[in-house]
């Protein structure tokens, strides 16, 4: 059985061919410049096992290790190399010579590897391998997992995230506009329009946007990226970064014409490749959303952090509130808009001391605003804090319950430092990166043994995985 993805010509970088060349973009850039660069090579690899990342790893003919995007475990594959260290290398699939039994047709064949590279996949085959690297990450830090693992989900494979950021492509052949996502492991693009994990309104209204944008008289080069968002209810607000000032690119009458409760032209500068705001040009409508999580009301802006697949995370809260005694403070040490600490930290008829911390000031504004929605009906006495989780360790008591959600890179050692000195009776750690977990884990096992783990599926069909673990005090 042969799957080809994308096959290049002998010793040249392929020429531009719409949604299959996987150096398309690049290509355009080297002609452009007038530089033919040679790429990297093409080998065939035997496939072993997925590790962490996501990737399935292999070998190369020489011997160096190779981690690659769009195969799977006992496949023997075609694989075109997008890096080529000294000590590993990285590439993508481009021909499945012996395929898997387990593989399985993407439902976004084009733009799979950019969203959510294990597609190709069946879903109980996913679930056991979040399992296993839940698993392998905590032995390779010499910590034991009590019992088996488990990965929570909800059984919802698509349609379940309610943000989208999509990029913008200028299709030469056709002369217009396209929305686009980046190629995993390259500056290249692939035109899209939508994506099967997005809420089906995010993917409506996006399109709507562009074939809007089509009628005017702007490039993709002018443009940066469409924020989409949504609430539980579909109610979308749109944010359209750009690189050049075009506050009038939209007219208020056009904006109150799509299938948006509001949306914000924002002027992004050009030099920073993130979608960041530099200036808020214009805005229409309602730009602020909200939501329900566990009967708390939530109002969040569309580009703040918020969770994009709620009722998984809901049922990770429900496993939270089990931990947290009701005569002890709470303390949640990198709490956002305060999704956690006031979702599971406000309810019950004691006047509890719930302190949030976060860093980011408009986290912390909007974590107020939320605080401010649910004083009239808890008795919680609610103490927000401006500050990193290493800037306020003093916030950290013996006598209350912490929480940490902490981003990728895990605890700063000053903060794990302070849990062990101020020994509160229990932590509870929930992650978005189960081998910087491990590593804290493995530093907190000097005073805490873990007494409740569970992982959760919020991103199917990707690899990342949330795991939440439980340590008491010994």
């Amino acid at each position: 059985m042969a799957i080809c993805y994308y096959r290049p010509p002998d010793g040249l970088v392929q020429t531009i061919v719409r949604g299959t060349n996987y150096y398309g973009s690049m290509t355009r850039l080297c002609y452009t410049a007038g530089v033919k660069r040679k790429p990297l090579p093409s080998h065939q690899v035997r496939l072993e096992r997925i590790v962490g990342g996501g990737q399935t790893i292999g070998s190369l003919p020489d011997g160096k290790r190779v981690f690659v995007w769009g195969g799977l475990p006992g496949e023997t594959v075609q694989v075109q190399l997008t890096k080529n260290k000294s000590s590993m290398a990285e590439g993508v699939v481009t021909e499945v010579l012996e395929a898997s039994s387990g593989r399985q047709e993407p439902l976004d064949p084009q733009s799979f590897l950019s969203t959510s590279p294990w597609q190709i996949m069946g879903f109980a085959d996913e679930q056991q391998a979040k399992g296993q690297l839940i698993q392998e990450a905590f032995a390779l830090h010499h910590t034991a997992l009590p019992g088996v693992v488990e990965v929570y989900s909800d059984s919802n494979q698509t349609a379940y995230r309610n943000k989208v950021e999509f990029s913008w492509w200028w299709d030469t052949d056709e002369n217009r506009l396209d929305l686009a996502f980046f190629r995993r492991g390259t500056h290249g693009k692939v035109p899209v329009d939508g994506t099967s994990l997005a809420r089906p309104e995010i993917n409506r209204l996006a399109v709507a946007v562009r074939d809007l944008l089509r009628s005017k008289p702007v490039e993709a080069r002018s443009l940066k990226a469409l924020l989409i968002r949504c609430d539980r209810d579909g109610s979308c607000v749109w944010q359209l970064y750009v690189k050049d000032k075009l506050p009038d690119v939209i007219s208020p009458a056009e904006a109150a014409a799509l299938p948006a409760q509001g949306g914000e032209i924002i002027y992004s500068d050009p030099r920073s490749p993130a979608s960041r705001i530099t200036e808020r040009l214009t805005a229409f409508g309602d730009i602020v959303l909200a939501d329900n999580i566990l009967g708390v009301q939530f109002r969040y802006a569309t580009e703040g952090f918020f969770q994009v697949n709620l009722p998984v995370y809901e049922e990770a809260l429900r496993d939270m509130q089990r931990w947290i005694a009701d005569d002890q403070p709470l303390i949640d040490m990198y709490s956002g808009v305060g999704s956690i600490g006031l979702s599971i930290g406000t309810a019950g008829d004691g006047s509890r001391q719930l302190t949030l911390v976060e860093i980011d000031e408009h986290a912390y504004r909007e974590m107020e605003r939320n605080a401010a929605l649910i004083a009239d009906t808890s008795t919680a006495v609610i103490k927000p804090v401006l500050a990193a989780a290493e800037q306020a360790l003093e916030q950290i008591s013996g006598d209350a319950t912490v929480i940490v959600d902490p981003p990728r890179a895990g605890l700063h050692h000053s903060v794990t430092e302070r849990l062990l000195e101020a020994r509160p009776e229990r932590i509870i750690y929930l992650s978005c990166n189960p081998v910087t977990q491990a590593r804290d884990a493995e530093l907190l096992a000097a005073g805490y043994d873990i007494e409740f783990h569970r992982g959760y599926n919020f991103f199917p069909r990707t690899p990342h995985i949330e795991h939440l673990i439980v340590l008491r005090a010994r």
